[in-house]
Parts: C-alpha cells; sequence; structure tokens
C-alpha cells in the first residue's frame, strides 16, 4: 500500500485499483451477455414461430380441459362441434392435440 502513497517517486499510483474494476466490468459484462443470448435462444425469439398452433381452437379446448377448466363430457361434446367444423374425427384426430 505505501507504493500507492509514494506514486511520485515511480509507483502505480491509485491508477492501479482501476484496471481491476475494468476486468471485473468486462468479465461480468460477457456473462450477462451470454446469459442473455442464452435465455432468448430457449424462449425463442420473435422470429421463431412454433410448430404446434396454439391458437387453434382444438389447442385451446385441449388446454381448457387440462388445466381443468372443464370436465371430460364438455371437452367431447365441444370437441365433436369443433371437428364437424375443421373435418377431424372425434377420437383419432383432435384428442392429442394438445
Amino acid at each position: 500500500m505505501q507504493t500507492l502513497a509514494n506514486f511520485g517517486d515511480g509507483g502505480p499510483g491509485p491508477w492501479i485499483l482501476f484496471f481491476p474494476l475494468i476486468w471485473a466490468l468486462v468479465i461480468g459484462g460477457g456473462i450477462a451477455l451470454l446469459r442473455r443470448i442464452v435465455w432468448r435462444s430457449r424462449r425463442g425469439g420473435p422470429w421463431r414461430q412454433s410448430t404446434v398452433e396454439n391458437d387453434s381452437p382444438i389447442a385451446v379446448l385441449g388446454h381448457r380441459f387440462a388445466s381443468g377448466e372443464i370436465d371430460e363430457d364438455e371437452y367431447w361434446r365441444r370437441l365433436s362441434v369443433l371437428n364437424e367444423e375443421f373435418g377431424r374425427s372425434a377420437k383419432g384426430g383432435g384428442a392429442s392435440t394438445y
């Protein structure tokens, strides 16, 4: 610590404390950038489109059934109406889309 006080005599002076701070900021910024990139790639960005349409009426019905909003009888009743409109068989195509 005495070399910091005697920076006029050839010591590094108080500026030596500045360099570890710069390295800490660079490393911390790199870690934050990598975490943000990895987080966005896992979550998916606006350029990615899902392979399953979550907005389809049959998918919404499946989500409601899975969350317990509707019971099994109401699910099958509504699914049969949707299948008539979309042309799928009631037991085959629509049951496994949620």
